[in-house]
């Protein structure tokens, strides 16, 4: 039970996740957070509105979507000062992970503002849970950046990850993404979930190329949890500087310039030094 407060005490902000499909999934710890506190600020409110009708919770709704993040935190965390206790949400799952809330919870510490997460739905560890991966560790990335350039060196720069990569992608761009990954890394390993504990569930093991035609055959809906596995490693093979940008000039898709850096730092040597020779041999290239 949340305490009233005096008029020397703060409020609190509560770090409140919501079902990311089924609405079963919420708990008897979030409803009753949601019931008590003095405000909800939520991502879109009309979308938060119909989960809040479906449990009977009449709290008032604040909106806080990612383009005015830091001016409703300000105003959020004046409130919380007052004495209000509020709860944050997002559309679906745990704000703050690729939700906006990091910008509001980040001020609320550095304002001495007591915060209070709460556990629950989240796509990431839904979708990893299904997935069957055993290792130790992953790295999950969220969504990818929308221009084609900025995704394509994205996926360049995790190309020798040893952990499986977790993306976040919209059914528009599913399709390209795919497309780009293949091209990127070649044949891979991934896993898709799609509408997660929704009705239409799709939950499918298999390879890019594999997924990637499944997308092209029909239209998709939902956004998916893409989890990409480490492809085997390719050894490096030559001795000299010389011998090394070549290799990973005719065995690799990085740009001069990311062979030049990666070899500078592997090396220990000067990145001009590695750049200019790379740049004679690149024009070589077959």
């Amino acid at each position: 039970m949340i305490k009233p407060t005096t008029d020397n005490e703060q409020g609190c902000l509560y770090i409140v996740p919501t079902p990311i499909g089924n609405l079963e999934d919420i708990t008897l710890r979030a409803l009753r957070i949601l019931k008590e506190v003095d405000l909800i600020a939520a991502e879109d409110t009309r979308h938060s509105k119909r989960l809040l009708n479906h449990f009977e919770i009449e709290t008032p709704l604040i909106s806080y979507y990612r383009e005015k993040e830091a001016e409703k935190s300000v105003y959020l965390i004046k409130l919380i000062k007052e004495g209000k206790s509020i709860a944050l949400i997002s559309d679906a799952g745990t704000p703050g992970i690729s939700d906006p809330g990091a910008i509001l919870v980040l001020r609320a510490h550095k304002e001495g503002v007591t915060v209070i997460p709460l556990p629950g739905p989240s796509a990431v560890t839904t979708a990893m849970s299904a997935s069957g991966y055993s290792g130790n560790g992953f790295l999950f990335i969220g969504f990818s950046p929308s221009k084609k350039g900025q995704r394509q060196k994205l996926l360049l720069s995790l190309a020798d990850s040893q952990y499986p990569v977790v993306f976040y992608e919209s059914p528009r761009r599913v399709e390209a993404f795919l497309q780009e990954a293949l091209a990127v890394y070649g044949e891979r390993q991934v896993f898709w979930a799609r509408e997660i504990t929704k009705s239409f569930e799709d939950l499918e093991v298999g390879t890019l190329t594999g997924l990637l035609q499944k997308a092209q055959a029909k239209q998709m809906r939902g956004e998916f949890v893409l989890i990409i596995y480490p492809g085997e490693k390719e050894k490096v093979q030559g001795e000299t500087v010389e011998e090394l940008i070549c290799w990973y000039r005719d065995n690799s898709e990085l740009s001069l310039k990311d062979v030049s850096k990666k070899l500078a730092t592997d090396l220990g040597i000067s990145k001009s030094v590695v750049y200019q020779q790379a740049l004679t041999l690149w024009k070589d290239k077959p």
